[in-house]
């Protein structure tokens, strides 16, 4: 479980001894100072609705930085840095909040970096944080006040309504004031602003990204918002629907029988870019039906299992996402090209029958937030119950935490660059959603074009969620938004290493949405971006 946990949340954290974090492509742009630096308490202004509660400064040795909770990981070779630790209240709320900002002692590149969290968890665990250091920025983070990445003890009070407190921080406002405190204690430190700012993040990261867009839009020059949680109001829900089908057909494949309907798709449509690859560059165009699979036989574990109609027809609700009762669509399903096992994971029980295992993410979004009760058994949830959860969540959480409000001119008018990639093989939250929110800014700002000058998505084949952070390749993201914000380098394509079908590296330009790649050569250069004619 904690493996499968960690492949999936983890937004530019390590899973493994070797890591991409996208902190690495920023040239030193002052001297090193001459003398060592002052680490020592700065005053902090309280940022509006605030009060400070402590201010603390050590000087920190660097090396090796152990990532704390469960998504644990490593930096190595991290320079001395000073680090700067301030809590802040909100008077009357009886919330505690923690900023943490990390100034190296040497080399300092300029810039001010802010760091997002993942899953429940407000900011990074330290890992990004030391790769920041250790690329020259000046870096911050913080917790919110809340939890780990699966703890949501903050979710209700003691009569079992819904905290708002620590909510309205995950939400938003503890990013802002992150962002307002560690500039003060940036220019403290050093005695000179940050010439540029920065905020990365991918999932509750990108979703932060985007709200730090839409809600403070003077906070940052540069947003890198990857796999963005937004609509998590909406999302959130709706990746619980595999499970629900499952529970409710009666039907469980296994982990074999769904890699099989996954692998299939693949092989189905991977020509469609004109390349046979492992890739499909546009799963949308896929149109591979489940159904051709009845009757193959899968080994598994082995043993011999035979698809069955019941199981094309799970996986063909899976693949088409959640509908009301009536047949209206309320949200996109899993891709067909998508790792399924991630939302319609099962489990043996002790006397041997099988039940659905639900990623704990939208689980326990539903039970605290939605049923306000912890024990909520969620196979319990019909196909009408669950229509019912997905407008109730709409309604209550979608102005504090939907994060998808198209009006993004004042980012614009303050000259803000925001840069996102989403993987086309995100099995939690569906590259559509942020291709939908896109179209929505287009249309509130005046077309493509005006967008473009300010905002930007690629979206990357055969890739899983945050997966280019290390787990599916990788792609400098930093880089072509830095190139964007200091020198007016609009990215027309975002350079990328992506991992084919049998697990080997390819070197791939990610197209610049709407555009799609499309295969004109004979060699991987060979691809093309173009606009597909039904956009």
């Amino acid at each position: 479980m904690k493996r499968r946990l960690l492949t999936v949340i983890a937004a530019g954290v390590p899973l493994a001894a070797a890591v991409y974090l996208p902190a690495a492509s920023a040239e030193t742009r002052t001297p090193a100072p001459a003398t060592p630096l002052h680490c020592a308490q700065a005053p902090v202004e309280a940022p509006s609705g605030t009060e400070v509660e402590s201010v603390t400064a050590v000087r920190d040795p660097g090396g090796t930085i152990k990532g704390t909770g469960l998504l644990g990981g490593e930096a190595t070779g991290v320079p001395v840095f000073c680090k700067v630790t301030v809590t802040l209240t909100h008077p009357g709320e009886g919330d505690h909040a923690t900023i943490s900002t990390w100034l190296p002692e040497k080399g300092w590149n300029g810039r001010f970096q802010a760091l997002g969290g993942s899953a429940y968890l407000a900011g990074d665990n330290g890992v990004g944080m030391g790769n920041a250091v250790k690329s020259g920025y000046a870096a911050t983070t913080t917790d919110a006040g809340v939890g780990d990445a699966l703890d949501v003890s903050w979710a209700l009070k003691s009569d079992g309504t819904v905290n708002t407190t620590p909510l309205k921080n995950f939400s938003y406002r503890s990013q802002h004031e992150a962002a307002v405190v560690g500039k003060q204690v940036v220019a403290s430190v050093y005695a000179e602003r940050a010439a540029y700012s920065y905020f990365t993040g991918c999932s509750t990261g990108g979703r932060q990204g985007y709200a730090e867009a839409q809600r403070y839009p003077d906070d940052y020059d540069g947003i890198l918002a990857d796999a963005p949680a937004v609509n998590w109001d909406e999302f959130e829900v709706a990746t619980l629907w595999p499970q629900v089908v499952m529970n409710n057909e009666k039907t469980y494949p296994t982990g074999c029988e769904l890699d099989a309907f996954t692998d299939a798709a693949v092989k189905a449509c991977d020509k469609l870019d004109g390349a046979k690859d492992g890739l499909v560059n546009d799963p949308s165009r896929c149109d591979f039906d489940p159904r051709r699979l009845i009757g193959t036989k899968v080994v598994c574990k082995g043993r011999e299992l035979t698809i069955t109609a019941a199981d094309a027809s799970v996986v063909r609700r899976i693949w088409d996402g959640p509908r009301t009762t009536s047949g209206k669509k309320l949200w996109s399903g899993v891709p067909v090209t998508a790792d399924l096992k991630g939302l319609a994971d099962t489990t043996p029980t002790p006397d041997g029958t099988v039940v659905g295992a639900p990623f704990q993410v939208p689980q326990l979004w539903v039970t605290n937030w939605l049923k306000k009760d912890p024990s909520y058994d969620v196979s319990r949830i019909t196909y009408g119950e669950f229509t019912r959860l997905f407008e109730q969540s709409q309604a209550e959480y979608g102005k504090v935490i939907g994060t998808d409000d198209p009006d993004l001119s004042g980012f614009r008018r303050a000259g803000g660059k925001l840069l996102t990639w989403h993987g086309q093989d995100d099995q939690f939250i569906p590259a559509r959603g942020t291709v939908e929110y896109r179209d929505q800014v287009e249309r509130e700002l005046g077309g493509a074009r005006k967008t473009d000058d300010f905002y930007r998505v690629f979206l990357a084949p055969g890739t899983s969620h945050c997966g280019l952070n290390g787990q599916d390749g990788s792609a400098d993201g930093l880089a072509a938004l830095t190139a964007w914000v200091e020198h007016g380098k609009a990215p027309k394509t975002l350079p990328a290493t992506l991992i084919d079908a049998d697990g080997n590296p390819v070197e791939r330009d990610l197209c610049r949405y709407p555009e799609v790649p499309r295969y004109q050569g004979h060699t991987a250069a060979g691809f093309r971006c173009t606009v597909p004619s039904r956009h």
